[in-house]
């Protein structure tokens, strides 16, 4: 009789548990949705580009929602709930704890939002209000009251992430494609068009002290220049590839903030010619190709498994007592090669050399080459390639360096280093572009085809102004609006300029008009056939909707005169720079030492895996003043000069390119660091 009460009993027991397990449940859930669903639902569904970099579908976006929303909470619940096997008071301790240090999180970013400290002041404030909430709430029942009304919100916020986010046109894609209007034909035949659509990319970069092209630095550009028509007074329309891309493949300014996705922009280049061209497309920021054109052409790097390292990494820069980054989010975009494609892992060194193109390019940039050939069909080749836009990490040869990704890219010193390493990585374009140029001649499609080399955007490195938004664009339209255009026409021979003011809502019908296909959408842009703009302003949209007009009187004439460029100090004794330090006078420096981060890379030096250690960086003792020139040797030979940078939250360090690779040699290398001090060098110990 006893064993049919126990097995009654059984059943009653389990429904207790659930009942008093069910509070500390929907506590959990509301906390966990507070401290980490809504704060990384907010940053990714402001972040669209975020999931159509990594090529995250509606699936994995759903399933990523899913992750974030519904594991931390059944985790910690989970947690909690065995440790109820022990006893109803260490069940509730364990619960009582998780709230606290679940209010602590939810403090610390609220404290960020709304307090001046950083830090540990920060985070003892976060475990104090943490601490006083786990009190209330185990000395009253309001607390937990009013957290399981709350349970409710990551229902909230997932709703505002799906329907109301711009990531909602790639989690929700609407019935605008379908309803796009029909392309009509303008001519029997139509040319091949080519599209090499690089990024971050300032006209300036490009140019000389006289204006023109620099050939000696960038030969394969100003061979492109030669045979086509170079629009040089060409201007971006956002500082942002979001904003910019769309606008220059629908010929409309940006009105509204959507996501970069076909969904959203359903007139654009691809729609427009797919109808009468075949398409080999490779997007990188963008997804405006459909799947209705493209097909299976749109591949993407990362997945799952991206999307989870990126998102653990946001939450981390969220959750920290400090300031979050006020880096570029598309700094850590970074095309892969041929080896990771074939195996799905990203190695350490990628080995990238331009003398092994079968083995080691980055392979979206091969599959494009490898494209173009004639066919009997009109076809668009369209790549987007970050090039040279951070992280840079290329010399022009192709040869790569290893970088921190952590360093400031403004205040004095560090912007000059990064221009230096941003003009190295033009260098290396101007590379990808020869191959570009020889690939087509090889194939006979360079005579045949309509040919676009732009850019969507400059970037600014004038000191304290460095970026691409509205005060980099004050301080220096020149660096941030002005872009590489160059536009050749079938059978084009003889290069030409030409001086209109151009926008790059311009691109689409000019591209559709060349291609012989009518617009059937209004455009904000005109076509190189029609009249040129009479005014001299340039229209700039930092925010969607919000058009600039940027009035130039003087700024073109600026840069096609060669006066234009950053605003930054002269730089730091460039007499100094392939001096052999023999033939200088030295002296033999004070301690303490100088801290090189990267000196074990200089013991055995392969140049033959197209790697070597030409940024040379470190840690500065206190007693080197700021702004103290700093020169590096590699073999007995300067091959940089900087200066001591300022301190910033990681310490006083200093950090130098040495493009000339000539100074490397295979095996061991001597680097020395040598503090400038008049026309003396004065050698400095290392660590």
């Amino acid at each position: 009789m006893s064993g049919v009460t126990e097995a009654a009993a059984a059943p009653h027991q389990v429904r207790v548990w659930a009942r008093g397990e069910l509070a500390p449940l929907l506590e959990i859930i509301a906390l966990c949705g507070l401290a980490i669903a809504q704060p990384l639902l907010d940053v990714t569904g402001r972040s669209p580009d975020f999931f159509l970099f990594y090529g995250a579908g509606r699936g994995d976006i759903l399933l990523l929602v899913a992750l974030v929303t519904v594991v931390p909470p059944a985790v910690l619940w989970t947690l909690g709930a065995l440790t109820g096997l022990v006893g109803p008071r260490t069940r509730k301790i364990t619960h009582t704890v998780t709230v606290g240090l679940l209010v602590a999180a939810i403090s610390v970013q609220v404290g960020k939002k709304l307090l001046p400290m950083r830090g540990l002041p920060l985070a003892v404030l976060g475990l104090a209000v943490g601490a006083a909430i786990a009190y209330a709430y185990w000395r009253w029942r309001v607390p937990g009251q009013l957290m399981r009304i709350a349970s409710l919100g990551p229902l909230v916020f997932v709703a505002l992430f799906a329907f109301a986010s711009p990531t909602s046109a790639v989690v929700l894609p609407s019935a605008a494609l379908s309803a796009r209007s029909d392309v009509t034909s303008t001519k029997a035949s139509h040319p091949p068009v080519v599209m090499l659509m690089l990024d971050e990319f300032p006209l300036v970069s490009l140019l000389g002290p006289d204006g023109r092209i620099d050939s000696a630095k960038y030969p394969n550009i100003a061979a492109l220049a030669g045979g086509s028509t170079w629009y040089r007074n060409a201007t971006g329309v956002s500082g942002w590839t979001p904003y910019a891309m769309p606008a220059m493949l629908t010929g409309r300014y940006p009105a509204k903030e959507v996501a970069p996705h076909y969904a959203a922009y359903p007139d654009n280049l691809f729609t427009l010619l797919g109808g009468t061209y075949d398409t080999n497309v490779q997007e990188t920021i963008t997804e405006l190709c459909p799947p209705s054109e493209c097909g299976d052409a749109v591949k993407h790097d990362g997945g799952m498994k991206a999307l989870l390292r990126e998102v653990a990494g946001v939450l981390g820069q969220i959750a920290s007592p400090r300031d979050e980054p006020a880096d570029d989010p598309e700094a850590t975009y970074r095309e892969s090669t041929i080896a990771e494609a074939r195996s799905g892992v990203a190695p350490g060194d990628p080995k990238f050399r331009w003398d092994s193109l079968d083995d080691n390019q980055p392979s979206r940039f091969t599959t494009f080459l490898d494209g173009l050939v004639p066919t009997q069909r009109p076809e668009l080749h369209f790549l987007h390639l970050l090039m040279p836009h951070t992280p840079w990490n290329y010399l022009p040869s192709g040869t790569r360096y290893e970088a921190p990704e952590d360093f400031p890219l403004d205040g004095p010193g560090w912007v000059e280093t990064a221009r230096d390493r941003h003009l190295a990585q033009v260098g290396y374009t101007d590379l990808l572009v020869g191959k570009m140029i020889e690939r087509m001649k090889q194939t006979g499609l360079w005579d045949k085809a309509v040919v676009v080399v732009t850019a969507d955007h400059g970037v600014s490195f004038t000191l304290d102004h460095q970026g691409r938004g509205m005060g980099a664009v004050t301080a220096s339209p020149e660096e941030v609006l002005w872009v590489p255009l160059f536009i050749k026409s079938p059978g084009q021979q003889a290069g030409a300029v030409d001086d209109r003011n151009w926008q790059h809502v311009d691109l689409l019908p000019t591209v559709a008009e060349m291609a012989g296909v009518t617009v059937p959408w209004q455009v904000d842009g005109r076509p190189v056939s029609a009249p040129p703009r009479t005014t001299p302003d340039h229209t700039y949209c930092d925010l969607p909707g919000k058009p600039v007009q940027i009035s130039d009187t003087s700024t073109f004439q600026k840069i096609i005169s060669g006066q234009a460029g950053p605003h930054m100090a002269p730089r730091t004794r460039p007499d100094l720079v392939g001096r052999r330090v023999d033939t200088l006078t030295v002296s033999e420096g004070a301690g303490p030492n100088i801290k090189v981060d990267d000196a074990d890379a200089f013991a055995d030096v392969e140049p033959e895996t197209g790697t070597i250690p030409a940024l040379v960086y470190g840690e500065l003792p206190s007693k080197i003043r700021d702004g103290t020139p700093i020169a590096i040797a590699v073999n007995g030979k300067i091959g940089a000069v900087t200066q001591a940078t300022w301190a910033d939250k990681k310490g006083r360090r200093f950090a130098a390119l040495v493009p000339d690779e000539t100074l490397f040699v295979p095996g061991a290398n001597t680097l020395t660091i040598y503090e400038v001090a008049g026309g003396e060098l004065k050698r400095l110990p290392t660590a």
